[in-house]
């Protein structure tokens, strides 16, 4: 038999034991500093982009923050926070291929300068599309596409 690959929302829904909250130790303090990292479940991240309203905007960042003061650590973890939005966006374009309208907003998860994240589902022109028909305006920096004026428009809690 075989091995079948997860689906993008079977991965969503794997917690591996997550949330966890750690010291910060060893070589991540040099980069991170002391105390604590919220190593966020696949879910929880979901759930912070699924609450992101129409004309509203969210960053990697920010979500991380959220987790943290939520877990009461210091930070939230970067990597998994990052990876964890990946696996929600293509989680939720895996529901909307399948038919389902109410599915994760995820191309209004922006990387923390902004940009629309050349690595969810679909293409940039697919999310451009998507944050100018909410009333965003995408404008072009050499390879990079940034929302303009992204701050204004960030969620604020």
């Amino acid at each position: 038999m075989g091995y079948k690959k997860k689906s993008w929302r079977e991965k969503l829904a794997d917690s591996k034991g997550l949330p966890r909250v750690e010291r910060i130790t060893g070589k991540m303090r040099s980069r991170w500093g002391t105390g604590t990292v919220v190593i966020p479940a696949p879910t929880g991240v979901d759930e912070i982009m699924k609450g992101v309203r129409k004309g509203k905007l969210i960053t990697v960042n920010k979500i991380r923050n959220i987790l943290a003061k939520k877990h009461r650590a210091t930070i939230g973890c970067p990597i998994t926070t990052g990876i964890f939005a990946m696996i929600a966006a293509h989680a939720a374009r895996e529901k909307m291929d399948g038919g389902k309208t109410r599915a994760t907003p995820y191309w209004r998860t922006l990387k923390s300068d902004g940009e629309i994240n050349p690595k969810y589902p679909g293409s940039i022109e697919d999310q451009k599309k998507r944050l100018e028909s909410e009333g965003h305006k995408v404008i072009q920096k050499g390879k990079k596409y940034l929302v303009e004026d992204y701050q204004k428009h960030l969620i604020q809690r």
